[in-house]
């Protein structure tokens, strides 16, 4: 921290990242409470150029595509302590050596959950009226179904399981108060006090997945969730549930999603897949059940913008001494994704 004192400030990012997310107003933003370097955002921290602008750096702004930060890049940065990040995750250059140095890092994830959020909750409301299925089969038939369809349809007090209540999860779960569902939660991180605090109802993992009308996966992929979700808690789905994924494809068995959702017993909402993008032959492209988004749950176009406030903010507040508003602690990086 600076205490008031402008800090000398550097961007770090692939450029077509800052192109997208370094809008002249989000620099000028930057600007008001730093000394920004000029010239192109530093993609490479080994040239006489990155060299020039490292040694006065106290504080990095960094995003996507962000070369690591591993000790030969600190060590052309002596001046460095802190690190805004324009993005979520900074597990790609946020290394070891920076955390061994105490550089103090602050990371854009709480302004990325909500999109997710919002993507997830509208898959919800969309897969409990079947929008997909009625507007398919509209579409064949020319004509409206008559009578007012099953039980099965709608969502008033349907069932949705939120695994995991990390960040993103957590907003989901603000964003489906106003609603009439019934929201299950399983963390084994998360108290049955604060479960009730977040208005929830805890359960366990196989009694969300065979309770639920609509699960929908938060947990990030860290080496003790890799296919958390497997082929005996897919098929443990009620006939016709939804499993919605924004987190990672290796969460699931993915395999057991194809068994499943190929036989007609589960529908499915995959932003994400393992891998991204699916061969072009793999049986999910073609089932009618399953709905593939290219990975777009997250910040995209004029979200962007969400993210370099919430940085720039972020900057200003170490700038002037206050500290991060949203750290990121060392000790949590195990259930971070």
């Amino acid at each position: 921290m600076t205490g008031g004192r402008r800090p000398a400030a550097a961007f770090a990012m692939a450029p077509d990242a800052a192109a997208a997310v370094l809008t002249s107003a989000a620099r000028a933003a930057f600007a008001e409470s730093c000394d920004v370097a000029p010239g192109p955002v530093l993609d490479d921290f080994t040239t006489p150029r990155a060299a020039a602008v490292l040694r006065d750096t106290e504080l990095l702004i960094t995003g996507w595509g962000c070369p690591p930060l591993d000790a030969a890049a600190l060590a052309a940065a002596p001046r460095l302590r802190a690190v805004v990040h324009t993005a979520g995750s900074i597990r790609g250059h946020v290394t070891p050596a920076c955390w061994e140095r105490g550089i103090e890092v602050s990371s854009a994830a709480a302004a990325n959950a909500l999109p997710v959020a919002e993507y997830t909750v509208a898959m919800i409301l969309l897969t409990g009226k079947q929008v997909l299925e009625q507007a398919r089969g509209y579409r064949a038939a020319r004509s409206r179904p008559d009578g007012f369809s099953g039980p099965d349809l709608g969502n008033y007090r349907r069932t949705v399981g939120v695994l995991s209540a990390s960040m993103i999860g957590r907003r989901v779960i603000e964003l489906l108060r106003p609603y009439d569902l019934r929201v299950l939660l399983h963390d084994p991180y998360v108290s049955a006090a604060e479960a009730r605090e977040l208005g929830v109802q805890p359960a366990g993992l196989a009694e969300l997945f065979a309770h639920s009308d609509v699960v929908s996966v938060h947990t990030p992929l860290l080496p003790a969730t890799r296919g958390l979700v497997d082929r005996d808690l897919i098929f443990s789905m009620r006939p016709g549930a939804v499993l919605l994924n924004t987190a990672r494809g290796a969460v699931l068995d993915q395999q057991a999603l194809v068994d499943a959702a190929t036989a007609g017993r589960v529908r499915a909402v995959l932003d994400v897949t393992d891998p991204e993008v699916l061969p072009a032959d793999h049986p999910l492209w073609t089932c009618d059940n399953v709905l593939i988004t290219p990975h777009v749950a997250g910040s995209q176009g004029n979200e962007l913008g969400r993210l370099a406030d919430f940085a720039a903010t972020e900057a200003a507040r170490w700038a002037a001494g206050t500290g991060f508003a949203h750290p990121v602690r060392p000790e949590r990086l195990d259930f971070l994704a």
